[in-house]
Order: structure tokens, then C-alpha cells, then sequence
């Protein structure tokens, strides 16, 4: 007869041990396929920037944006106020020197000019007049003075006479010296006479000479205000192109007023901003380079300016011939030199200093197909290289790029099949 035999059931203790061995067992397999510090770690080539390590000549720069201005650059400036009257060019017209931009009026210039012109003719007749009038006493002094001369001869030859009938004992004593007295007479007022014509010349010389003075000093006024109002009429000081015109018809401009700028045809310059942490290596004449369509243009720093605000600003311009077809504003990349060119091992710059602080990367194996972590010493470093002092030699392959994810490896495989 079959006996029934009860099932037998798991104990708990036997149950937990089971979990415990699966646990294990799931952490032992977690372990073979997750990297852990020291292991090699499989990743796509297509994910990796590789550079070789190449002996080249360094030279510390930096990068920097030049804005194209003109070499030359004339402000124009209102000599006088008015309002402006008409505007006789374009912004962008190629200008010749003395050629007209625009026109200005001002009437109370214009009166005062009159007003200047009316004094000025004034006094001139004023000098005319007086030359007239002492010229007519000059000449009523000469009369005078020849009236004067006639009695003074008459005078002497009845003296001259009458001495002689005197001696002779012909006439009277009287009378020889009332001719004597009237002689005498005679003679000191020629003598007076001379002396008031000599006095009278010399002040007619001096009034004349402060007239003179006084018409040449006013006409140089004249001459003033005249310039004024042609000034009235802006003209170009230099040749070349009219960068900027500010003024409209009918609109007031005041003396000093800033109306455009004229920029000369010469040539061209760079304006830039250099980075504060740079101040103590800039200096003048400086060489520098821009890269135009393939071609490297030479400059050189020709001014630095003394005011810092948001970086140092400098000029800089072309060795040579500037690049065709520059325009104002045109902002071109600089290269501008730090140091001098020596020769050195060099490693191009990528995203793998963020995490090694260029104290190692992951330098690739023979065969192309493994990176092996190896220490390296980086010395300076510009926008392109890295300077190499130690643990890498030219030929070299590098991984240069982001080592964000397993900067904690040892080695890196490389699968070209990994997408």
C-alpha cells in the first residue's frame, strides 16, 4: 500500500543563502564587465582627437581681434557757429584737399564784419584827411619861412649898406643901427622859423606813423573776420574719403562742434584689446602677424596706449604692403608674438588638460590600436601647442582630446568598430 509523503519545504536559512550566493554571483559578473582604477577600458576611435608630437619652432602669443582703422585721421571741427546753410558732399566721397563739404551762416559774424569795415574806411579817410591838413601846413611854413628869407636879405643889404656909409661917416648912427636891429631881427626869426618846421615835421611824422599803425592793426582785424566768415565755408583739410559728415540743413552747429572725419588714403592700422595679464609684455614695436586668405601679413606695435579700461589698448600696423580690399571696421585675428621663436618639441593643445593638468595623457602604442597612460611635463603653451619637457619625443601619437569618463584609467583600447 503507497504511503503519502509530504512535500518538504526550504527553510529560511536556506533560502537566505541563496540570495547570498546570487548577490555574489551578480556582483562577480558586474566586475568583469565594469572598469575599475588600473583596468584598461575599451573606446571608439571615432570618439578620440589623436595628435602626433612633432619638433617644431615655439613661440609663446597671444590671439587677439584688430579692427582695420585708417593710418590718418582728420577730425573736422566747426571753426565758427551757424547754421548750416547746404551740404556739398556724401558720406564715402573721396575728397582733394581745400574741396568744399559744406556751408554755414551766421548772421551776427556778418554784421560785425560790416560794422569792422565801416571803422576801418573811417579811419583811413580820418588819416587822409590829417596827412592833407599837415601837408597844408608844411607848406604854409615853407611860405613862411621864404617870406622870412626874402626880408632877412633885404635886411642885410640895407645893414650891409649902411655899414659902409656909416664908416664913411655918410649917415647917422641912428640909422646904422636901426638897419643893425632890423637885421638882427630878421635873422632870429628865420632861425624860430626853421626850428617850427623841423618840430612841426617830426610830429607830422609821428601822427602819421600812430594813424598808419592804428589803419594797419585794424586791417589785420578786417583780415581776421574775414577769415572767420570763410570759415563759415568748410573745406576739406587733406585728401581722402569722408568717413563721417554729421550736419543737415538748417540744423545750428556750435564753435567746436565735432561735424565728421576724414580718413586718409595712406594707408591702414589695426586697433586692439589686449588681455590685462599680458600688460607687462607688451611694448612698442612688438611684432605681431595677421593671416589673410592663407597669406601672413607682418605688424608691429607703434603706439600703446597709456589708459587701461577692459584690456590695454593698442595700434598696431603693416611692415609691408596691407592686405587688398581692407575696409574700415573689417576685424581681422592677430597673432601677437610674447617671446621669440626657439626651437622645441611640440604637442597640439586639446581638451585632455582639464583633467591631467598636463601631468599625463594617453600615449598610443606602436601598433596604433592601445593608449597607455605615461607621466608627462609641460612647460609654456600658446593658442596652439603645448611645450613639451618631459615623457613624450617627436613621432609620438597623443590623445588629445576630452579625457571626461575615464581619466581614471590606465589604458585605453581603441575599437574602430564602436560607433
Amino acid at each position: 500500500m503507497d504511503v503519502l509523503i509530504p512535500k518538504k519545504r526550504w527553510s529560511w536559512v536556506a533560502r537566505w543563502w541563496w540570495l547570498v550566493v546570487l548577490v555574489l554571483a551578480g556582483i562577480g559578473v558586474v566586475g568583469l564587465y565594469w572598469p575599475r582604477p588600473g583596468q584598461r577600458l575599451h573606446v571608439a576611435a571615432s570618439r578620440l582627437t589623436i595628435s602626433p608630437v612633432t619638433r617644431g619652432n615655439f613661440q609663446e602669443f597671444t590671439a587677439i581681434d584688430g579692427v582695420v582703422q585708417p593710418l590718418h585721421t582728420v577730425y573736422l571741427d566747426a571753426a565758427e557757429a551757424g547754421t548750416v546753410q547746404q551740404v556739398l558732399v556724401e558720406e564715402g566721397t573721396t575728397l582733394t584737399a581745400g574741396q568744399p563739404l559744406l556751408r554755414l551762416v551766421n548772421p551776427d559774424l556778418q554784421l560785425e564784419m560790416v560794422n569792422r569795415e565801416t571803422a576801418v574806411y573811417e579811419l583811413m579817410n580820418n588819416l587822409r584827411n590829417t596827412r592833407n591838413q599837415l601837408l597844408q601846413n608844411r607848406i604854409l611854413r615853407q611860405n613862411q619861412l621864404a617870406d622870412i628869407d626874402f626880408q632877412l636879405a633885404e635886411a642885410r643889404r640895407v645893414f650891409d649898406t649902411n655899414q659902409a656909409l656909416y664908416e664913411q661917416k655918410v649917415i647917422a648912427r641912428q640909422d646904422f643901427l636901426q638897419s643893425q636891429n632890423a637885421y638882427r631881427y630878421q635873422l632870429r626869426r628865420r632861425q624860430l622859423t626853421q626850428q617850427t618846421l623841423r618840430q612841426d615835421s617830426v610830429a607830422m611824422q609821428q601822427q602819421l606813423g600812430t594813424m598808419q599803425e592804428s589803419v594797419r592793426r585794424m586791417s589785420n582785424n578786417l583780415a581776421l573776420m574775414q577769415r572767420k566768415l570763410d570759415d563759415l565755408l568748410l573745406r576739406a583739410p587733406v585728401g581722402g574719403r569722408l568717413s563721417s559728415l554729421a550736419a543737415e540743413v538748417g540744423e545750428a552747429k556750435t564753435r567746436g562742434q565735432r561735424l565728421g572725419q576724414i580718413d586718409a588714403l595712406a594707408g591702414v592700422k589695426l586697433h586692439a584689446t589686449v588681455d590685462e595679464f599680458y600688460i607687462a609684455r607688451i611694448a612698442a614695436g612688438q611684432a605681431g602677424e595677421v593671416v589673410v586668405e592663407g597669406q601672413a601679413y607682418p605688424l608691429r606695435v607703434t603706439k600703446i596706449f597709456a589708459q587701461v579700461a577692459k584690456g590695454l589698448q593698442i595700434d598696431l600696423a603693416f611692415t609691408g604692403a596691407p592686405p587688398p580690399g581692407l575696409r574700415r571696421g573689417q576685424t581681422l585675428p592677430i597673432r601677437l608674438a610674447l617671446s621669440a621663436k626657439a626651437p622645441a618639441v611640440l604637442l597640439p593643445k586639446g581638451g585632455f588638460y582639464q583633467q591631467t593638468v598636463g601631468n599625463w595623457a594617453f600615449k598610443l602604442g606602436p601598433d596604433g590600436s592601445r593608449a597607455q597612460r605615461v607621466a608627462i611635463r609641460l612647460g609654456r603653451q600658446n593658442p596652439d601647442y603645448y611645450e613639451v619637457l618631459a615623457g613624450l619625443q617627436p613621432g609620438d601619437q597623443v590623445v588629445t582630446s576630452s579625457y571626461e569618463g575615464y581619466a581614471d584609467q590606465q589604458e585605453l583600447v581603441l575599437d574602430n568598430r564602436q560607433p
